[in-house]
């Protein structure tokens, strides 16, 4: 275990709870933001914002974006570990994305920024990060594992929000509802997750490709295999895996997360004698060699709530089916979190 952080199965098993108790308290701080003063309504108004993190805070902005681009507003998300500092000059808010509130990378890049323009969405405040933004949003300080759960799920919620209320836009109501989607999911993946683990836990390598508005859901489901289970593994979008990337295929495992071409996908793989597991909210025939998991269609970055809690419930299954203890990591390091 690694100190300050909580059992990957105590995290998970109260992971919906906590979630629950996260959407509600960034709601109220949204809510609240839009009805303060015109400098509070402000830091989330103008041009679309550009999300800075790294690993999984990387991964989580990706619905974000999305939503943002389908509202007509430009927004990007940015790997912060890849700018020579300081950081270019613009009109659009920088927003710092870390759940402990200490990447060094994010922390750098954002030091270089406007101070004005600087907001953090940490789950642990106060924090370094946190200290730094004009403005900071924070999960609530909820108790995470060292591979994240909870703090991964409330901060896409959280990213989210921020892409749904930007520049006059509001909060889902729907947001309420899906805490009870969660645990639906859980009870499902409580039975099927070792099954559907087992080809993974076997490959030399799993592929896991999403489509473009949960893009981040393949990234930190390689993450989390390859942190939790030790298999190597790579994300990427759909569309970027089509154009050669799936050629490697062989004595590989694939996760793919989407519906109407990733549905197309799984087939073709399954069919060429591929283990495959879809993720999809269509009604999809399992196959050989294909295994279907059902996702409701819901607004992006709630969906994408739904699939990380598949992906960590693939990674954890895999690990003890490779009889690795889900919190033990291999390498340490000492430049990545500030003091």
């Amino acid at each position: 275990m690694v100190e300050g952080y909580i059992p990957v199965a105590e995290a998970r098993a109260a992971q919906a709870g906590r979630l629950e108790q996260a959407i509600a308290h960034l709601g109220g701080q949204l809510r609240g933001a839009q009805g303060r003063d015109a400098q509070a309504r402000g830091a989330f108004a103008g041009a679309g914002p550009i999300f800075l993190g790294i690993g999984a805070s990387h991964a989580a902005s990706a619905a974000a974006v999305w939503t943002l681009r389908s509202r007509g507003i430009h927004s990007w998300r940015l790997n912060s570990g890849e700018h020579p500092l300081p950081f270019p000059a613009s009109p659009h808010a920088v927003i710092g994305v870390s759940q402990s509130g200490k990447s060094a990378e994010t922390l750098a890049v954002l030091r270089s920024v406007d101070a004005g323009r600087r907001i953090a969405v940490v789950n642990v405040a106060p924090s370094p990060l946190a200290d730094l933004a004009a403005t900071a949003i924070s999960l609530g300080n909820l108790p995470d594992s060292y591979a994240s759960t909870v703090g991964y799920t409330a901060t896409v919620a959280a990213l989210g929000m921020i892409a749904e209320i930007w520049d006059g836009g509001a909060v889902d109501p729907s947001w309420t509802a899906l805490p009870a989607a969660f645990r639906r999911l859980e009870e499902t993946l409580r039975i099927r997750g070792p099954t559907l683990a087992a080809p993974l836990a076997a490959a030399v390598a799993v592929d896991y490709t999403a489509s473009a508005a949960t893009a981040g859901s393949a990234e930190v489901g390689a993450l989390l295999l390859r942190e939790v289970a030790r298999v190597p593994a790579t994300g990427l979008s759909t569309r970027q895996y089509l154009h050669g990337a799936m050629e490697s295929a062989g004595k590989t495992a694939h996760v793919l997360i989407g519906d109407d071409r990733e549905a197309t996908l799984a087939r073709t793989l399954a069919r060429a004698g591929h283990d495959t597991v879809l993720l999809t909210s269509l009604t999809v025939a399992e196959e050989p060699r294909l295994a279907v998991l059902s996702v409701p269609a819901l607004p992006p970055a709630q969906r994408a709530i739904l699939e990380a809690l598949a992906m960590q419930s693939l990674a954890v299954e895999a690990a003890l089916l490779r009889g690795i203890d889900p919190d033990a990591f291999v390498f340490h390091h000492t430049d990545t979190k500030v003091a």
